[in-house]
């Protein structure tokens, strides 16, 4: 019991370490700032128009069945077991399937396809704010405090610019694209709070491992179901696919595994360096480099990333 202790103590001094939270938060957000760029690389790769909405379910479900697997394998050979979710465990797995896998990249796609890249990597930032509220007054794990009603406030006025910037720079807002991006990032929110959750009961990489392989299986099956399939261009679309799914695998357990041992608003504040990533990366994958320097977005970055700054800032100063 002593030694079980002690490496639980071992456990939560390193991945409570400032230094291992940024360093681990900035990989994930590499990661997911590389997403929005890879995904419409891949949409292109496997030949999946903007409307074929059957196609890029099937292209996600493939994706996250593949991440789940890689979780799940690596879980399995680090715990030197097969890593499986305990009996009660599987109702937090369809829980998390739901919100995280399914609802959150039905529309997160579906969002890609009719927005840029630059744009959804801005769009997506909401998730932290909606983190917040959440947290506060639906979770109840801590507390809504001023500094994060200001950081909120100038978040929501960033993403507000660029949501009602339309597809053209006009004022027009599209729901298929700036839309489905905001709800995406509403669902991500909702999935961060329950990871924190159930990570109290459940080891947060088999709930990751988990939701990945069955969210991936419901979507892929539902995708083909409507007439979606994937028309492979080359050996790089599959190579491309497995980084996809390396993406999902190694950021989503380990932003798990930070949640597990701190606060939302301690992690969630470094989740400014997502949208800031998705840009840069979007530019330079995508040739989107004149919409991402423009003024408008530029503005916008800065007020999503002030607002997530200012509103964890207070927290860890311990207000």
């Amino acid at each position: 019991m002593g030694n079980m202790t002690q490496a639980k103590s071992r456990a939560e001094k390193f991945w409570t370490s400032p230094v291992t939270v940024f360093l681990v938060a900035f990989f994930c957000c590499f990661l997911w700032g590389s997403a929005s760029p890879a995904i419409k690389i891949g949409y292109e790769f496997f030949s999946i128009g903007a409307n074929d909405l059957a196609s890029r379910i099937v292209f996600a479900g493939t994706r996250f069945c593949i991440a789940g697997m890689m979780v799940i394998a690596f879980g399995s050979m680090q715990h030197h077991t097969f890593l499986r979710p305990q009996r009660t465990g599987w109702k937090y797995v369809f829980v998390l399937m739901l919100f995280q896998t399914i609802l959150q990249y039905i529309f997160f796609y579906t969002g890609l396809a009719h927005t840029t890249g630059v744009r959804g990597s801005v769009i997506n930032a909401a998730g932290t704010f909606f983190s917040l509220f959440l947290a506060a007054f639906v979770f109840r794990f801590e507390k809504l405090t001023a500094a994060k009603v200001l950081g909120s406030i100038l978040g929501f006025l960033g993403v507000l610019i660029i949501v009602t910037a339309g597809q053209t720079g006009g004022g027009a807002i599209s729901f298929a694209g700036e839309g489905s991006m905001v709800i995406a990032a509403f669902a991500s929110a909702v999935a961060g709070c329950f990871i924190k959750k159930f990570s109290a009961k459940e080891n947060p990489v088999t709930l990751s491992g988990w939701q990945f392989f069955f969210g991936g299986i419901v979507m892929a099956l539902a995708g083909t179901a409507f007439g979606g399939r994937l028309r492979p261009t080359g050996s790089g679309a599959w190579l491309l696919l497995l980084y996809m799914a390396f993406i999902s695998a190694g950021a989503y357990t380990l932003w798990g595994v930070l949640l597990k041992y701190n606060d939302v608003s301690r992690v969630t504040i470094l989740g400014f360096m997502n949208p800031v990533l998705g840009v840069l990366l979007s530019a330079a994958f995508l040739g989107e480099g004149q919409e991402a320097f423009s003024a408008r977005v530029l503005a916008a970055l800065v007020l999503v990333s002030l607002g997530i700054i200012i509103s964890g800032r207070k927290k860890q100063r311990g207000s």
